[in-house]
């Protein structure tokens, strides 16, 4: 084994500070032809709203309903395809959307990994804007660039593609602030795993949804950041089925701590299941 192999394995095995605990995981099904390929999820301020995004250009808000803090019921709205400027129809390559962050104001912003860029939504079911983008992005493969979206509390956006360009490279982190792209900051990429997710939570810091496929199933890992991409922490490592291919994060604050609610991609197919599992961090 070469020594920075070694030096990464022991590293990966040095225990996290903080204590994260599985609080339950719900299979969500729908007969609705629309549901399924769910890429990113936002829980809101009461912790039972979400806002959630299909890979193929939908929306769809919920509630969700729990019993001695697991969940037992989501209740759904319809399924809302995203359009573009004037209410037109998003073609396919525009709609395959994968990253999601609501402002303060309730302004949605959702990162596209066809057509590489952002766009920003009033509502679910109002036009996007244009296609907000850099020509840093021109590098980016088709249906491997903006997975993850997270938004800070000065209302600036941070995305990450899904691979870096190449093993030994780190994955840039692009932020989109006062209308200007720069690229602040990257993060180590460690293993296999490609980067899945993101959210800026409560306590002000990067979190990462990694995931990797070996064959057999998916195994996950959640690391976070500061925002100077400082203080890498990793939180939760999964084995291989524990859950399914899990493609969104949102980390908020319940009254017992911080909380990390995921969902899974199904992918469109049978042996696949959508999945929301939560985690709570106790530091």
């Amino acid at each position: 084994m070469r020594l920075t192999a070694i030096l990464t394995a022991l590293w990966l095995a040095v225990p996290a500070q903080t204590e994260v605990a599985l609080i339950g995981s719900y299979t969500w099904t729908s007969d609705d032809p629309l549901f399924g390929g769910f890429s990113a999820i936002e829980m809101l301020d009461d912790g039972n709203s979400f806002v959630a995004v299909s890979d193929r250009g939908s929306f769809i808000t919920g509630t969700i309903e729990r019993t001695d803090g697991r969940i037992t019921r989501i209740i759904p709205g319809p399924l809302i395809p995203m359009t573009g400027p004037g209410g037109r129809a998003l073609t396919r390559p525009e709609s395959d959307s994968e990253g999601l962050a609501i402002a303060p104001d309730g302004t949605i912003y959702v990162s596209f990994e066809w057509m590489h860029g952002i766009r920003r939504f009033g509502t679910v079911d109002a036009p996007g804007s244009n296609l907000m983008t850099t020509p840093a992005f021109d590098w980016m493969q088709n249906n491997a660039s903006l997975e993850a979206l997270a938004i800070g509390n000065d209302g600036a956006l941070y995305t990450i593609p899904e691979r870096s360009g190449a093993a030994t490279q780190p994955f840039p982190v692009y932020r989109l602030k006062d209308g200007i792209w720069d690229q602040p900051f990257d993060i180590p990429r460690r293993g296999a795993f490609l980067v899945a997710g993101a959210d800026i939570g409560p306590d002000g810091r990067l979190y990462i949804l990694e995931r990797d496929f070996i064959g057999i199933g998916f195994r996950s890992r959640v690391r976070r950041f500061n925002l100077q991409g400082g203080d890498e922490e990793v939180l939760l490592e999964t084995r291989a089925r524990q859950h399914d291919n899990l493609e969104g994060i949102s980390v908020w604050q319940d009254p017992q701590g911080l909380r990390l609610t995921m969902i899974s991609d199904d992918n469109f197919v049978l042996f696949q299941r959508t999945e929301l599992v939560e985690y709570r961090l106790t530091d």
